[in-house]
């Protein structure tokens, strides 16, 4: 099926509180697993987290990784209010920083000084991918450790329909509406290559479940 886009920000309101308040727990915990098997060598560092949400992600890298200090993007403002009071409920505020910025038209804080840049769940949002990887090209140096997974686009709407149902019939309404509206905004393994071939950058891509697929590398040039 061809792809549909879907909003590039989730600032409304309700719809940022239902992803604050859900348990990601399983892909989240399995989005670092998966950065620990494909970096065994990384201990610490600055750390770039692209569209980071309510900040999740972030403070479960925090306890995953003590030595390492998270910047946390994103363009919804409402995310990262609910991001924040995770961060200081957790007591993470001396390591998590929190940014808006609107991609890739903002400043970065601290460019160039990351020891690795991830990013979950953004890429499919994005009307414009190229503004995804236009900030991790301008990032890239040489050891920079690159992770970034994201949803991947079933053969058909009816095929999302299901994985929908497999996988958040029992999650709200809103929560299941948006996985639906993802999974058909999401890319194909094909269409990355194709992005990262425009940008020059040299990453390897592996389809991980019938849903997630991520794309990671170390910068060497």
């Amino acid at each position: 099926m061809q792809r549909i886009p879907e909003p590039d920000l989730m600032n409304e309101t309700n719809q940022a509180l239902a992803y604050a308040e859900a348990d990601f727990s399983v892909p989240h915990n399995a989005f670092i697993e998966e950065f620990q098997h494909r970096f065994p060598e990384f201990s610490h560092g600055k750390v770039l987290d692209l569209g980071c949400g309510p900040a999740d992600v972030s403070c479960r890298f925090a306890h995953a990784y003590p030595h390492s200090d998270i910047i946390g993007v994103d363009g919804a403002s409402e995310m990262l209010r609910l991001g924040e009071q995770r961060v200081s409920q957790l007591g993470l505020s001396g390591r998590i920083a929190l940014h808006q910025a609107y991609l890739p038209r903002d400043t970065i804080p601290h460019s160039g000084e990351y020891a690795a840049l991830i990013s979950n769940s953004l890429l499919h949002h994005l009307q414009d991918p190229m503004a995804l990887w236009t900030v991790v090209r301008q990032q890239a140096r040489p050891g920079l450790h690159v992770f970034i997974m994201d949803l991947m686009r079933p053969a058909s709407e009816a095929q999302a329909g299901e994985l929908v149902e497999a996988y958040a019939s029992t999650e709200p309404d809103i929560l299941q509406r948006d996985f639906y509206h993802s999974l058909c905004a999401a890319f194909r393994p094909e269409e990355i290559q194709q992005q990262l071939n425009r940008v020059g950058l040299d990453l390897e891509i592996q389809v991980i479940s019938d849903r997630h697929q991520i794309v990671f590398g170390t910068v060497s040039q």
